[in-house]
């Protein structure tokens, strides 16, 4: 038999090729070891996100939903000289409550960690480990 199949199960070849041949084979395995680490993390993290925007924008409908019937339903128990006073109150308050909001979300989605922190690890302790004498 021989051809490509032959040559993988033949061994390395010994001395300094060899160990050259065999540190680079361990070198592109570690790389696609954190290569599949990286994809699967962007993955976990996309589908994470997509999740959670779903389950925010459903949950901003309704709560939208209940603002607008609960102002109509102030407005419309206010007395007639009030009603001007009533509204001008609500949307400023919907304006306050929505900018702080807004600042809580940004604080909310900045990550201490940085993006992507396990393949960050990995790829230090890889890094220390090539460093340390054997």
């Amino acid at each position: 038999m021989t051809g490509r199949g032959a040559d993988r199960d033949a061994p390395p070849p010994a001395g300094l090729f060899g160990s050259l041949q065999r540190l680079l084979a361990t070198l592109l395995d570690i790389a696609q070891l954190r290569l599949d680490l990286l994809t699967t993390e962007f993955e976990r993290e996309k589908l994470r996100l997509y999740d959670g925007l779903l389950w925010a924008a459903v949950a901003l409908f309704f709560i939208g939903l209940g603002l607008l019937l609960l102002a109509a339903l102030l407005v419309a128990v206010a007395p007639e000289p009030l009603r001007p006073l009533v509204l001008g109150l609500l949307a400023l308050g919907s304006l306050g409550l929505g900018g702080w909001l807004v600042v809580q979300a940004r604080r909310r989605l900045i990550s201490p960690a940085g993006a992507l922190p396990a393949t960050r690890a990995e790829l230090a302790r890889d890094r220390a480990s090539l460093r340390a004498p054997e």
